[in-house]
């Protein structure tokens, strides 16, 4: 038996409890100031990640790599996938104020509902991902026999495309779904916070 190894890396940015066992997160901040709420936007639109699939800036991104690993068997005539491995590689990006101290309470009470949206919004795409790369590892391990290695890789490549694909359209949906309720979502972070507070369980 002859066993050869493919790796294959696919690249994307996301508009993003991942398993640990095939997600790698990692974290990187960029500084906002501004002291009002009209100065934290425009510093959040001046300084936020451009998202390579809308080319404007956002308060928080992800980026993500997805790297495939294949190993296919030549045995008799015939080529399979005999294993096949799909890690998520991402890096959330978030925003960290640097004037916080000095803002008012009202201003301290909708950042930190904001930024709390913006972190769960972003590891949810890293979620969505994860079990992306889990589907895509099943449909590879199902391609089959095949009559050679090359006839194997190119359904494993037409494959991964196809998932990749899905995939793409699925963080799209997650991302339209998220604005439309943003208004609704962040009303409800603040009570909650509020309650927080008034109870003394966290500072203001």
């Amino acid at each position: 038996m002859i066993r050869t190894l493919l790796a294959v890396a696919f690249m994307g940015l996301a508009i993003l409890p991942a398993s640990a066992e095939n997600v790698s997160k990692t974290y990187s901040y960029f500084s906002v100031g501004g002291r009002t709420l009209e100065e934290l936007e425009a510093e959040l639109n001046r300084r936020g990640p451009t998202v390579k699939s809308t080319g404007q800036r956002h308060p928080g991104a992800t980026q993500m790599q997805f790297n495939t690993r294949i190993g296919y068997a030549e045995q008799k005539g015939t080529c399979r996938v005999a294993e096949a491995t799909v890690t998520v590689k991402a890096t959330v990006i978030l925003p960290r104020w640097r004037q916080r101290a000095r803002a008012d309470q009202d201003t301290r009470l909708v950042w930190d509902s904001l930024s709390i949206d913006i972190k769960r919004h972003e590891e949810q795409h890293v979620r969505i991902a994860s079990d992306y790369a889990r589907q895509l590892e099943r449909k590879l391990m199902r391609i089959g026999r095949q009559k050679s290695c090359a006839i194997a890789a190119g359904k494993a490549k037409a494959t991964a495309d196809a998932v990749l694909k899905k995939h793409d359209r699925a963080q799209a949906k997650f991302d339209r779904i998220e604005s439309a309720n943003f208004e609704k979502r962040i009303l409800r972070l603040m009570r909650q916070r509020i309650n927080r507070i008034q109870s003394g369980e966290i500072a203001g």
